[in-house]
């Protein structure tokens, strides 16, 4: 099936979700049919950050109605922040959504672990994934640290390059989150967080969301 991909929410989440669907192709010997649309980053997060799902939705629907006129068959959110406004989307996509959260709550689900813990935007760990994780317990960094993951992580997604600091902050935080505040896993649910984490060697868990929604798209791409 032919892909559409809503991408530049950030340019960096983008390609990384380009190369892991031409690598997942290639390791399957499976021809890959992608258009990508380029939104824009800052006008996303300012929708997120001020509550606006049903503006973003409505954005994200006319890229969606110019990736079905270039012959996309379903569509996915290169983003896991720019899935605030996922159900929104859903509601008027005149293409299927492949929507992550689904993907990931199943996935959590069949891990046999009791609680995740979420690095991501201020609403991705508030709302503990926009409240679509039900398989498993899941929690966010301790307030003191939610509002700087939140401005690093955004500061990452808008530059698409981490700074040392960034990397031992975030190193950190993962820490704590299974060692202070007992989670099994950590959980990247800000695509952008890869340029950090690539670059960290930790002791514990670390599950990459975006590299869960890659083999799903990657599944449907080839069911057709």
């Amino acid at each position: 099936m032919h892909i559409g991909l809503i991408g530049g929410i950030g340019p960096a989440a983008t390609e990384f979700y380009y190369r892991g669907l031409v690598k997942a192709h290639t390791k399957l010997g499976k021809r890959m049919e992608l258009t990508i649309v380029h939104a824009d980053t800052r006008e996303m997060i300012s929708n997120l950050e001020n509550g606006c799902a049903k503006k973003q939705a409505t954005i994200f629907e006319k890229f969606v109605d110019r990736l079905r006129a270039a012959g996309a068959g379903a569509v996915a959110v290169t983003s896991l922040g720019g899935h605030f406004c996922i159900k929104e989307l859903e509601a008027i996509s005149s293409l299927p959504v492949i929507n992550a959260i689904p993907i990931l709550d199943n996935y959590f689900g069949n891990m046999e672990i009791k609680r995740v813990g979420l690095l991501g935007t201020r609403m991705v760990m508030e709302s503990k994934l926009y409240g679509g994780i039900s398989s498993v317990e899941t929690m966010g960094p301790k307030e003191g640290d939610l509002d700087v993951v939140h401005k690093n992580y955004i500061d990452i997604a808008l530059s698409g390059v981490v700074t040392e600091s960034q990397i031992d902050f975030f190193k950190e935080t993962a820490r704590k989150l299974c060692e202070e505040q007992g989670a099994d896993v950590v959980a990247l649910a800000g695509t952008d967080l890869f340029v950090a984490f690539e670059k960290i060697q930790s002791e514990h868990i670390v599950v990459d969301c975006a590299e869960i929604h890659i083999e799903a798209i990657t599944e449907v791409s080839i069911s057709s």
